[in-house]
Formats: C-alpha cells, structure tokens, sequence
C-alpha cells in the first residue's frame, strides 16, 4: 500500500491523516468509503492508529481478538498508539460489541387489510385533500417502510406509476400496499381509485413487486362501523 506522506495514510480509496490529537478522516479518492471494505485488518487498524502503529499492534498482538482483549493501558505502551489512538482503537471494539448484542425489534406484520388500515389511520385522520401513501414490504410482508408519494385534491388524486415503483426499487421492497385517504369520510372507491390500481398491478407484475392491496381510509359511522375498504377483499384485483 503506498506510503502517502509523512502523518498520512491512503486505506482503499480515502486519504486519512493522523497527529498528536488523534487520527481524523480527510478526503475520499477513487470510490471513497465504499472500499474500506475490501481492506485487510492492518489497513483498516492504520486508519485509526496510523500504518507504523498499525504494523506494530498486528505484530505484537497478532489478531484481533487479542487485540480486542488489550487493555487501554496497555494499547498506550505501544510504540506510536499513545492516548488518543488507544481511545480510538477500544471505541471501535467496543461499537463491535454493541453491534453484535444489538437487537432490533421486528418490523409489523402487514399481511391483512386491517392491519395496513391501522398503521396509517392516523397518519390520515386530518387530512383535508387526498394522500397517496405506499407501504414497502419485504418478502414476508413486513413494514420496510412507507412513503406519502403523491397529494391532490378534495377528490383527487394522480399517481405516477413510475415514482411509485422507482421508491419500491429503491427500497429493495418485494411488494407494497398503496393507502390513501377519502375526505369525505366515505372510502367507497371511485373509477379513478379501481382504474390506478389495476394499473399499478400491471406495472408491478412487470416489475415483480406484488401489489398486495389497496386501502382506502374513511371515517367510521353509524351506518358503516368499518372506516375503510380493501380493493383486493371487494374483488377489483382481478384482472
């Protein structure tokens, strides 16, 4: 790896530069951050510690799990690591560690109608004119997550197929609910609502992304206790 300059140190395609307080990123060159990955373990402890000091903790300790085991004390006995680089160096371990006991909890399950309703109720509740909201989904129908894609009028909406499915891509998403609002409390769905829908199926089949379903969200009332409907349960995905 070629030896940039005294204080610096180039690790796959970003410039770092390193001094008495510490190493700090400088410019990316080439493709920049996205090469670290392919560094090896010395090329990437350089861009923390410097590449002599580097060199130094590969040969002393050997690996990383030894490494990781050091203690900060220990870490500053080491030719040119000092204070700030065995800070560095155990910050990086110990974000390793956390990484590895993190746990996330797991997106919602959206594989029914009422459970699209409910996740974006009221997201909807106030609107005064018509939302288009997409809700991306992995290839177990859980939440990826969602995006207000397109805003029209009291009764309105126009979608571009398009924008809809370029966010999908984006997303990785192996399927997506469409949801939008009807101000006027009905959700009974207009010619409009079953004619987008049908071509978002289309474009989707093309595509491979599964359009699930399409809900409409309303208001509950009396006569109607259900605040909204599933395009897909009122037969209109049938092509």
């Amino acid at each position: 790896m070629p030896q940039i300059g005294s204080g610096s140190q180039r690790v796959g395609g970003t410039l770092f530069h390193w001094g008495a307080n510490g190493v700090r990123l400088g410019r990316q060159e080439g493709q920049g951050m996205g090469t670290l990955e392919h560094a090896n373990n010395q090329e990437l402890l350089s861009a923390l510690a410097g590449k002599p000091a580097a060199e130094v903790l590969m040969e002393q300790y050997g690996g990383l799990t030894p490494l990781a085991q050091a203690s900060f004390h220990e870490l500053q006995q080491v030719k040119g690591v000092g204070k700030s680089k065995a800070a560095a160096i155990k910050s990086a371990f110990l974000l390793a560690q956390r990484l590895a006991s993190e746990s996330l909890p797991e997106a919602p399950l959206l594989d029914t109608p009422e459970a699209v309703a409910n996740l974006l109720r009221e997201r909807n509740r106030l609107y005064t004119v018509e939302h288009l909201q997409v809700v991306f989904l992995n290839t177990r129908k859980r939440l990826i997550g969602v995006a207000d894609l397109a805003q029209g009028t009291l009764d309105t909406l126009l979608v571009d197929a398009r924008q809809v499915f370029l966010a999908a891509i984006a997303r990785r998403s192996a399927a997506i609910a469409l949801v939008h609002n009807h101000p006027s409390g009905d959700p009974t769905p207009s010619e409009a609502d079953i004619k987008v829908t049908r071509d978002l199926i289309r474009a989707g089949q093309v595509l491979r992304i599964e359009v699930v379903d399409h809900v409409i969200l309303g208001r509950r009332t009396d006569e109607r206790p259900c605040d909204y409907v599933s395009l897909r349960q009122l037969g209109f995905f049938a092509l």
